[in-house]
């Protein structure tokens, strides 16, 4: 695992002055990297709860680095992101890819131990960012976050394929 601490640049390092990225490398029970924003918690908490993000990919990357202090900053920054909310990143996940969204969900691909991190002063709870295509999205907007997370387990995507066809 390799802590990389994240500064956000002048104007937004305000609102989330000590980010890091874990960044755990494949181990016994995966063979994807793992990306874990680690101040999330710290700069928006409420009576010792909040929230931190993980996302899973198939390489190691600083791009993945940057996509989670995006999603760190969106979070922190007042939109107050959490199961069932998204966003664009405006480009593809990687280059190449249909994928230009992130979807927070529940950590379903790491189990549901990920889901609640005790701290001493409460606890995180640490959602998936999972990236999927702006039609996946609208399939969302219509059909609820439900449907969509039915159908991506119903088609048994591969969520670290980067190159995956839209599932709608």
């Amino acid at each position: 695992m390799e802590v990389v601490e994240y500064d956000l640049g002048p104007g937004r390092r305000e609102v989330l002055s000590d980010l890091r990225v874990l960044v755990v490398g494949p181990g016994p029970r995966s063979d994807c990297w793992a990306y874990v924003t680690a101040g999330c918690w710290s700069a928006v908490e409420q009576g010792g709860h909040g929230l931190e993000f993980v996302m899973t990919t198939h390489v190691r990357d600083q791009r993945f680095v940057e996509l989670m202090a995006m999603i760190a900053y969106y979070h922190c920054g007042g939109y107050r992101l959490g199961p069932g909310h998204s966003m664009p990143i405006g480009e593809p996940w990687v280059p190449g890819s249909a994928c230009d969204h992130l979807l927070i969900s529940l950590p379903y691909l790491h189990g549901p131990g990920l889901e609640r991190c005790p701290l001493p002063a409460g606890h995180a709870r640490i959602l998936w960012v999972l990236p999927v295509t702006a039609a996946e999205i609208e399939y969302r907007r219509h059909h609820g976050h439900e449907a969509l997370e039915q159908i991506l387990d119903e088609v048994g995507i591969v969520p670290t394929a980067p190159f995956r066809t839209s599932v709608v």
